[in-house]
């Protein structure tokens, strides 16, 4: 039997059940595994699991399960490790669904194998009967759940308007994140966004940022990533890869889009624009031994629970609501409106470019050096 596994997200990864499903799975067959989604490759490459998951492309969760379908699998897996056993499965419901939309034929088993460990952990048997899925709730200790139940309890009556989304399993005080920008805050355990015109205009449940929702423009609510929380919930030890660094010094420009980065992990250095991108970018970068530059104006969301940098980075500290308008003028003085520059010596004349520009703009700061 040839068995594709999906992994999703830091959780399952942290908390050791990726690796424990894998082995279990074995007994089944022969099994490929590649991540669905993006924050789980930090928690991929801090568990030197790199040759066991693929983690070479950032594709969505349904991306991954549709390269399976295509390489015919006989039987697909799911893994995933939610908040609570509803964002589990109301997640695994969005990813299925998404996934129908991409293929022509949907003869493979999808089986979603959720918060394994819990009590409200469950086996998710999204469009089959196998023996299989039976086999592995009874070894895991795991309910069976129907696509119907997941649909009667949480997906019937969220469909009161073209332009609302529900998001489910939510926390009071957590950060709402939208396509990896952070527009808000919740304030309620129930969380509803409001759309028009393919722009959040509302919210109930919580308050909206507007500095996120300029950041964040345009988006289609059906199919925006939508989290809340931090992004990773473990205490971690971050690894350090060995990078084999470019011959001449290369800095790239990263504005706003996080969850992006590991497409500059041959960079030398890294400029990022935004205190949560800063945060996220730093530490995902720090894998891979590769400083930064970043500009903040102090409006920062906690979106992971460390952030590391690598020693050596600098952070410009600007005045409030100026680290967009840095970012820009940054983007066309050193990069001419693109996403890399190979005109600098080092670190050090990167930093003297940028407070040129800035005092041009005539803008205060402050500048805090990573040791």
């Amino acid at each position: 039997m040839n068995i594709g596994i999906v992994v999703h997200g830091p959780n399952i990864i942290d908390s050791g059940y990726a690796l424990k499903l894998i082995g279990l799975l074995k007994e089944y067959g022969d099994v490929k595994v590649r991540l669905g989604g993006t924050m789980g490759r930090t928690a991929v490459i801090d568990a030197s699991l790199e040759d066991v998951i693929d983690i070479s492309r950032k594709l969505v969760p349904s991306e991954s399960l549709k390269i399976f379908h295509d390489d015919g699998a006989d039987v697909i897996f799911l893994l995933n490790y939610g908040k609570s056993d509803v964002t589990g499965q109301v997640f695994g419901y969005k990813v299925y669904n998404h996934y129908v939309e991409k293929i022509d034929d949907n003869n493979i088993p999808v089986i979603q194998i959720e918060r394994p460990g819990e009590e409200d952990g469950s086996v998710i048997l999204w469009n089959n009967d196998l023996e299989l899925g039976h086999d592995l709730s009874e070894r895991l200790g795991l309910n069976i759940v129907w696509p119907e139940e997941v649909y009667e309890k949480h997906i019937k009556n969220d469909n009161a308007g073209l332009n609302q989304r529900i998001v489910h399993g939510v926390s009071p005080g957590e950060n709402i994140m939208v396509n990896s920008v952070v527009i808000g805050k919740t304030n309620s355990d129930r969380l509803t966004l409001i759309a028009r015109d393919n722009h959040i205009v509302d919210i109930v449940g919580g308050e909206l940022k507007q500095h996120g929702l300029e950041k964040l423009g345009e988006v289609d609510l059906d199919s925006a990533i939508i989290k809340t929380g931090l992004l990773r919930h473990a205490k971690v030890t971050p690894r350090v890869i060995s990078n084999q660094k470019p011959n001449d010094f290369r800095v790239t420009f990263l504005d706003h889009a996080g969850e992006d980065v590991y497409r500059f992990r041959d960079s030398s250095l890294v400029i990022t624009v935004g205190d949560d991108t800063t945060l996220i970018s730093s530490d995902i970068l720090y894998r891979f031994d590769i400083p930064v530059i970043g500009i903040t104006d102090g409006d920062l969301d906690k979106v992971v629970e460390d952030g590391f940098k690598v020693k050596n980075s600098i952070i410009f500290e600007v005045e409030s609501g100026f680290d967009d308008i840095i970012g820009q003028n940054i983007k066309q003085v050193i990069f001419g409106g693109k996403r890399e520059c190979g005109d600098f010596e080092d670190i050090e004349d990167v930093k003297c470019k940028i407070i040129e520009i800035i005092n041009n703009i005539n803008c205060n700061y402050k500048i805090n050096y990573i040791e």
